[in-house]
C-alpha cells in the first residue's frame, strides 16, 4: 500500500487497459498492476480502473466510442484528473478521446517518459529524456492541441511537453538534431573513459534487471566491501519503479583482494518504449563492455516469470546474452520461494537489504569473471622495494617472509600485473 494521506494533493487518475485475450486474465492483471505504480512513481494515485475484453483495439478511440462515453461519467463522479491507458495512443486516438473525456490523455509511453524526465538527473540523461520525449511528440503534434496548450504541471507535463504550443514540427525537428549532436559528443567522451577503464583490465560487473528489482541496494552492498568505501557514495534507493535512473560506477573488490567496477543500468519494464531505447542506446551498451552480468530478481514479486522474461528479451535484444551471467534472486529474507525454472548458468538467493549471501555472491563473481587471476610468490629483491610497496598496496598479501635475496610474497595478481612482475615470480597458478 502506498501512503495516501496527501491523496487530495495527488493528481486523481483512472487507468484504462484493453485484455485482447480474453483465456487469460494473467498479462493485463500484471500490465494494469505495473502501470499502477508507474502512475504512483509519476506523483500520481490510482483512484479506479477499467479493462474492456475486445478482440482488437479501436482505431479511432482505443476503447470503442460507448465505452469512452462510459468512462466520461465515470470521471465525472469520481473527480479525476487524468485518464492514463495501457498501451501507446495514435495521435488521432488521443483528440478524439479528450473530445469525449474532455480531461487529459496519457498513454503509457508518456508515462514512462514522463517519470524518466522526473528522475533523470545527469546531463546525458536529460537530454536522452528529452530526444525520446520529441521523437514521440513529433508524429502526435495534431492529436496533442490540448495537453500541448497546458501550462499548468502534473504527470505528462515535464520536459519538452510544457512549452509546445508555438512548436512547429520544424523547430522539434532542428531540436532533435541538437540533441543527438550533443549526445554524440559525450558519447565520445564515455568511449575515452570506457577506453582507459579498458586499458587498466579492471574487471567490469554490470547489474541487470527489472526496475525495483532492488539494483541500487546490491550496488550499494557491494560498494561497502572497498576499503575506499563512504555513506555518500552510496546510490539513491527506494521501493519505486524507476527510483533510480542515471546509470552508476561504484569500485568493490574481491575475495582474492583484486578490485573491480560494478555498473548500474536503468530498470527494465514490460513494453519499454521504443524510442526510450533508442535514446539510451549508448548508456545501455555499457552492458556490452561488462565482463560478467548479474541478472537481480525480486523473488517477492508474483510476476517474477513475466519480469524475468521480458529482461532477457531487452538483453537479447542488446546482443549480451552470450557473456557470463550469475542470476541474483533478491529479497531470500522475505520470501523462501524456490527458483524459477529454466534459467542458465548460476543461481545465488541474496538480501541486498540485510547482507544474507553477499559474501557467496562475490565469491561467484570471482569465479566466473573471464579476467584471469594468478596466485603467485615473489621473491622481490630488497632494492624493489617500491614494488613491495605496490603490492601491499594493492593486493591482498596473504605471507611474507625476509630471505637472503629479498623478500618472498605471497600474493594474487590480475593478468596485467602478472605479466608486469612475472620476472619476480617463483611459483604461480591460475586462480
Amino acid at each position: 500500500m502506498h501512503d495516501i494521506q496527501n491523496i487530495d494533493k495527488q493528481e486523481k487518475v483512472l487507468i484504462v487497459g484493453v485484455n485482447l485475450d480474453k483465456k487469460s486474465d494473467i498479462d493485463i492483471d500484471s500490465s494494469m498492476n505495473e502501470l499502477k505504480e508507474l502512475v504512483y512513481a509519476a506523483g500520481g494515485i490510482v483512484v479506479s480502473e477499467v479493462v474492456q475484453n475486445k478482440d482488437r483495439i479501436d482505431t479511432a478511440y482505443y476503447i470503442g466510442k460507448g465505452k469512452a462515453e462510459e468512462i466520461a461519467l465515470c470521471c465525472d463522479e469520481l473527480d479525476i484528473d487524468t485518464i492514463v491507458f495501457n498501451n501507446e495512443l495514435t495521435g488521432a486516438q488521443i483528440r478524439n478521446l479528450e473530445s469525449i473525456l474532455n480531461r487529459k490523455i496519457i498513454d503509457r509511453t508518456n508515462l514512462i517518459l514522463d517519470i524518466f524526465a522526473k528522475r533523470a538527473t545527469s546531463k546525458e540523461g536529460r537530454l536522452q529524456v528529452e530526444l525520446a520525449q520529441l521523437k514521440y511528440m513529433l508524429p502526435r503534434l495534431i492529436g496533442l492541441g490540448k495537453q500541448l496548450s497546458r501550462t499548468g504541471g502534473g504527470i505528462g507535463t515535464r520536459g519538452p511537453g510544457e512549452q509546445k504550443l508555438e512548436t512547429d514540427r520544424r523547430h522539434i525537428s532542428r531540436r532533435i538534431t541538437d540533441i543527438e549532436k550533443e549526445l554524440k559528443e559525450l558519447e565520445n567522451v564515455r568511449r575515452i573513459k570506457r577506453k582507459k577503464r579498458q586499458e587498466s583490465e579492471i574487471p567490469i560487473v554490470a547489474l541487470v534487471g527489472y526496475t525495483n528489482a532492488g539494483k541500487s541496494t546490491l550496488l550499494n552492498s557491494l560498494t561497502k566491501l572497498d576499503e575506499g568505501y563512504s555513506k555518500d557514495r552510496e546510490v539513491y534507493v527506494e521501493n519505486m519503479l524507476f527510483a533510480t535512473l542515471d546509470t552508476t560506477l561504484r569500485k568493490s573488490v574481491l575475495p582474492n583482494g583484486q578490485s573491480f567496477l560494478v555498473t548500474d543500468t536503468v530498470g527494465f519494464v514490460s513494453q519499454l518504449p521504443t524510442k526510450l531505447i533508442e535514446a539510451f542506446k549508448g548508456t545501455l551498451e555499457e552492458v556490452k563492455y561488462a565482463d560478467l552480468l548479474l541478472h537481480v530478481i525480486d523473488m517477492t514479486n508474483q510476476d517474477i516469470n513475466i519480469q524475468t522474461q521480458t529482461t532477457l528479451n531487452i538483453l537479447k535484444d542488446l546482443e549480451v546474452l552470450d557473456k557470463p551471467i550469475i542470476t541474483v534472486f533478491n529479497k531470500a529474507d522475505i520470501v523462501k520461494n524456490e527458483v524459477i525454472a529454466n534459467i542458465q548458468g548460476p543461481i545465488v538467493k541474496i538480501s541486498a537489504k540485510t547482507g544474507y549471501n553477499i559474501e557467496l555472491l562475490v565469491q561467484m563473481i570471482q569465479d566466473n569473471l573471464p579476467q584471469k587471476f594468478y596466485k603467485v610468490d615473489l621473491l622481490v629483491p630488497y632494492f624493489e622495494g617500491g614494488l613491495s610497496n605496490y603490492l601491499f598496496d594493492n593486493t591482498k598479501v596473504e605471507r611474507y617472509e625476509y630471505k637472503e635475496r629479498g623478500t618472498l610474497i605471497t600474493t594474487t595478481l590480475d593478468s596485467i600485473d602478472y605479466e608486469k612482475y612475472k620476472r619476480f615470480v617463483v611459483t604461480s597458478s591460475e586462480d
